[in-house]
């Protein structure tokens, strides 16, 4: 098969190509927890965490305004924030991107007004007096930040994510199994892409048609390229209908950890991935053998579509 290099694996033996595939992926997979440790062990990937820490998750509201207002934005911060938490300014004559910013004030114990509206609210609350009430949401006020492409300054740290080695013809193979993942895939040339800083999207085309629509920047790198259709294929058969952003960035990290498997199967370096598994910190083992479980099964699907596309291009 011709998806397979010197370095990767081949499964030949039709009688026990199953379980072998399974086993295959299974270490796979616990070689990328494993590498977790040794990532997080990195003061370059303390760094880069630093950095993720800082930018404040956002609600579905406000991302919606900011993709309204700047589609290609990919991170964004206050003014003031810019300047003293990452030494970038904002280029003079950018347009602010405007979000609801929560006003934390103190509030009235009993209708949870600011000490100013209580008075107007007719509340008879008289138990303590308002210097005492403790600081809680009251509202929200519009507040301006701006998008990390309209400032300039220090860069920001960075991991190396991209996969090398020799792709071969995977990526017409990765193009020609859409049809069979059900996508709709597009190669955009670099100085036609819309998406700011991301490698590849996964997005719905319209309300009527619900095949999900894989676009890729294309580029020099084949076996990156191959790495990021890979990993957006994982995104539509993992999660195209999820809306919960938390878990969206979860899912993220399985669709990540595909194309770890997938890439590694056909060859390629893959192992700047294995960073991204810190995001799951919080999910209990139940949790995580459901996340390796849909990694497994994704994974197995991929790799049993381009077996089978290497199949009729040879046959």
């Amino acid at each position: 098969m011709s998806t397979t290099r010197d370095s990767s694996v081949s499964f030949d033996q039709t009688d026990t190509r199953s379980d072998e595939m399974n086993s295959t992926i299974e270490q796979w997979i616990d070689d990328l927890v494993a590498g977790v440790d040794d990532a997080q062990a990195s003061e370059e990937f303390q760094e880069w965490l630093d950095v993720q820490s800082r930018f404040h998750d956002y609600s579905y509201r406000n991302t919606l305004l900011i993709k309204r207002q700047c589609p290609e934005a990919s991170r964004v911060a206050g003014y003031r924030t810019w300047q003293e938490e990452f030494d970038r300014h904002v280029t003079e004559g950018e347009s602010a991107i405007w979000i609801w910013a929560p006003i934390i004030t103190k509030q009235c114990p009993e209708c949870e007004n600011s000490p100013s509206y209580h008075e107007d609210s007719g509340c008879e609350y008289d138990e303590t007096p308002p210097e005492e009430w403790s600081e809680g949401l009251v509202g929200f006020k519009p507040a301006p930040v701006f998008d990390i492409s309209q400032t300039e300054g220090e860069p920001l740290p960075d991991l190396d994510t991209e996969a090398t080695g020799d792709a071969g013809d995977l990526v017409e193979q990765l193009t020609d199994a859409a049809d069979d993942l059900g996508v709709t895939v597009r190669i955009v040339p670099a100085e036609e892409w819309t998406h700011g800083e991301a490698k590849g999207i996964c997005e719905q085309l319209s309300l009527v048609d619900v095949q999900p629509l894989v676009e890729v920047r294309d580029r020099e790198n084949e076996a990156d390229l191959a790495r990021t259709l890979i990993h957006e294929y994982a995104h539509a058969l993992l999660h195209f209908d999820v809306d919960d952003d938390t878990e969206r960035a979860k899912r993220e990290v399985e669709a990540e950890a595909v194309a770890y498997v997938v890439g590694r199967y056909c060859g390629l370096d893959t192992s700047g991935s294995a960073f991204y598994l810190a995001a799951w910190e919080s999910d209990d083992s139940e949790v995580v053998r459901e996340r390796l479980g849909r990694i497994s099964s994704t994974a197995e699907e991929l790799i049993d579509v381009l077996e089978s596309e290497s199949s009729s291009q040879h046959s």
